[in-house]
């Protein structure tokens, strides 16, 4: 049996750290993983290396990805697909494990569909958006990362009595904005998920502002308000006297040594996927649960995405004043 193996969509800290568990454990059921570059745009071109133990000696610690990731448009189309299906089948490639997030498991959701080609997915985002897992691969380094800018913002804040206004990734989920917020202390965060009040964060400004002393607003890119630049922008017109500052973290977030978390979480999950190719087992998403692997229909993981956890948001709100 020879297992297909892509990393695909946005890159997360801990991809390697799963590569290296599929591979390895696949060796030890006997199977050859075949690792296709640049994800699905890999499979298309037939631009593939065979993974031994010793091409993933030493990787566990590294960032980003050895097979290298794309977002592949060519995907989208009904007859790439026939071809990827082709390619595979050419190859000898009897199931594929796709690491990514909601793009990577809808692309693998139809090639499961159309060509009734054997398909696992392993959760690996940084955003922690997919249902079905308490964690996704990249997560818990991505807001370590968040929190470490943030703390060294917050010194300069401190020494000039300024306000921080720092846009962190999130496009369709707050999960980022909402930890590392809670973790710096933040005086306000706005996520996605919840209508934005500026007037009540403008309100909840208002005492620092008479006691010249810092804050740190967090926002998540996808806020309905806007981004950190609107957010700022409101905060100037509103306290004209303060001095408001913009810091965008961009793919800092995305990138470093995955966390002993994120590395042990990647570790269960290869393996995971592995024992589920093994088994049969097609169209799931392999998820963590209460320390426990799941198997979560891939059509669930895409469409019902992770809810905001209500007490986390209480307490957020808690403690931020």
């Amino acid at each position: 049996m020879k297992i297909g193996l892509i990393t695909s969509g946005g890159d997360a800290p801990g991809m390697n750290a799963c590569v290296r568990a599929v591979v390895r454990s696949a060796a030890q059921n006997g199977l050859e993983v075949i690792g296709f570059i640049r994800g699905y745009e890999g499979i298309l071109d037939k631009d593939y290396t065979v993974l031994k133990n010793e091409n993933v000696a030493q990787i566990i610690q590294r960032g980003g990805t050895i097979l290298k990731t794309a977002r592949s448009k060519r995907f989208y189309e009904r007859e790439q697909r026939s071809l990827a299906a082709e390619n595979l089948r050419s190859l000898g490639v009897d199931s594929l494990i796709a690491i990514g997030g909601d793009g990577t498991f809808t692309g693998a959701d139809l090639l499961q569909k159309e060509h009734g080609f054997k398909v696992v997915g392993v959760p690996g985002t940084i955003d922690n958006d997919l249902f079905g897992t308490d964690y996704t691969i990249g997560y818990d380094t991505a807001i370590n990362t968040v929190v470490e800018a943030v703390d060294k913002i917050r010194d300069t804040a401190l020494s000039h009595d300024r306000i921080f206004v720092v846009e962190v990734m999130g496009r369709d989920a707050g999960f980022i904005a909402l930890r590392s917020g809670l973790a710096v202390g933040a005086e306000a965060i706005l996520v996605p998920e919840t209508k934005t009040d500026m007037g009540r964060v403008l309100k909840r400004l208002e005492g620092r502002r008479k006691s010249k002393q810092s804050a740190i607003v967090v926002v998540a890119e996808g806020d309905e308000f806007g981004g950190a630049e609107d957010v700022a922008k409101a905060i100037r017109e509103k306290y004209t006297d303060r001095e408001v500052k913009v810091t965008k973290l961009g793919h800092i977030q995305r990138g470093g040594n995955p966390s002993a978390m994120d590395r042990v979480l990647a570790g269960f999950l290869g393996v995971g996927a592995v024992e589920a190719v093994v088994k049969g087992v097609s169209g799931v998403m392999v998820g963590m649960q209460h320390k426990n692997i799941v198997h979560v229909p891939l059509k669930n993981a895409i469409k019902h995405h992770q809810d905001v956890d209500d007490n986390l948001l209480r307490i957020t709100e808690m403690l931020s004043v």
